[in-house]
């Protein structure tokens, strides 16, 4: 996955918002909780990014039925593959910054 680039926080959100099944407006409320008010997705925003994770492979959009307007989306493999390589990332980052400002 070293070929993946580092996701933007919108991304990182909407992935970590589908480790359980969920439709846009769901997915537009976690990732505002999650990220502290910091990451407020706009509906075209979150479907404009929904399209893209699903034309790369990263999320699926459930079947919808044929009463319901509402589409849900849930994470695929590779996509939980993407979140988990992130975290890590991050983590390093982190961890790098922390060893380095260690005793300031």
């Amino acid at each position: 996955m070293a070929d993946v680039p580092a996701l933007t926080e919108a991304t990182y959100y909407i992935l970590l918002s589908l480790h359980t099944p969920q439709h846009g407006y769901g997915i537009m409320q976690q990732a505002e909780a999650l990220s502290r008010g910091r990451v407020r997705l706009a509906a075209g925003t979150l479907y404009g990014a929904l399209n893209t994770l699903c034309e790369k492979g990263w999320i699926i959009q459930l079947p919808v039925d044929n009463n319901s307007r509402r589409k849900e989306y849930m994470l695929t493999q590779k996509g939980l593959e993407i979140l988990k390589n992130e975290v890590r990332r991050l983590r390093e980052l982190a961890d790098n910054g922390e060893a380095i400002l260690k005793g300031e």
